[in-house]
């Protein structure tokens, strides 16, 4: 109670885990243990849902099922290190020693498998915390066709660069950052003028406008951005297979 209680005094964001088990009991657990630990958990039950989460919540730790629906452990774990440095741990019902070999392959950081003990895993969590993670050398957000450099501040669609202004690639590089999140015309302006634009936030629309012409979409046929009617926009990222 005192650790949550400096938290809330100081400003302190708790650290955020990700919990991705299609096992209602399992859930239960890993939650509880996570949040023993102080950590803020956001679950999905099906490893493309998890992947997506992955994204969204950007988590320091990522408790993963190998057998799950949609999509495995493995691939989902192969897949988040394209993008992610987060501690990965690997959860699975199975004892073979392949598993062991390819979770860590594709970078998990530790196996535990089922039952597992939560004193062993949260001593587990722990060392890992203390072990300092390289930063990632450049990311590069994949939706499908589309690529978002976001440090070398260009976007590319089936390979090709497309040719965004500063303020289109500023909204696009906005809504992939938080996708499925819904952006006011007011938030999106904070984004890309900082605050300093006075005037009316409909120019918002004609930006978006120009941007979805350049993604090959538009605001009846969206394919990325969605108008979300009387708020803002979305972005939405193909369905991952």
């Amino acid at each position: 109670r005192a650790g949550r209680q400096r938290r809330k005094v100081f400003g302190m964001a708790q650290p955020r885990a990700l919990l991705v088990e299609d096992s209602r009991e399992f859930q239960l657990l890993g939650r509880r243990l996570l949040e023993r630990e102080g950590f803020s958990v956001t679950s999905a039950e099906d490893g493309i849902r998890g992947l997506a989460l992955a994204r969204e919540v950007r988590p320091e730790i990522i408790l993963l099922d190998v057998s799950l629906p949609g999509l495995d452990g493995l691939e989902v774990c192969r897949r988040i290190r394209e993008f992610s440095n987060a501690y990965i741990i690997m959860v699975t019902g199975r004892t073979e020693e392949v598993d062991r070999v390819v979770g860590l392959t594709v970078g998990a950081d530790d196996y535990v498998t089922k039952p597992f003990s939560s004193r062993e895993l949260a001593a587990r969590i722990a060392a890992m915390r203390r072990r300092p993670r390289p930063e990632m050398a450049h990311e590069v957000r994949m939706f499908g066709p589309l690529h978002v450099d976001s440090e070398g501040r260009s976007a590319a669609l089936d390979g090709a660069e497309l040719p965004l202004t500063r303020i289109e690639f500023d909204i696009l590089a906005s809504l992939t950052a938080k996708p499925k999140r819904v952006f006011t015309r007011v938030q999106l302006l904070d984004e890309v003028w900082g605050g300093d634009w006075f005037g009316d936030d409909h120019v918002i629309d004609v930006h978006v406008g120009n941007l979805r012409k350049k993604l090959g979409e538009t605001a009846s046929k969206p394919v990325f951005i969605h108008t979300v009617r009387g708020v803002g926009f979305k972005f939405v990222p193909p369905e991952e297979v």
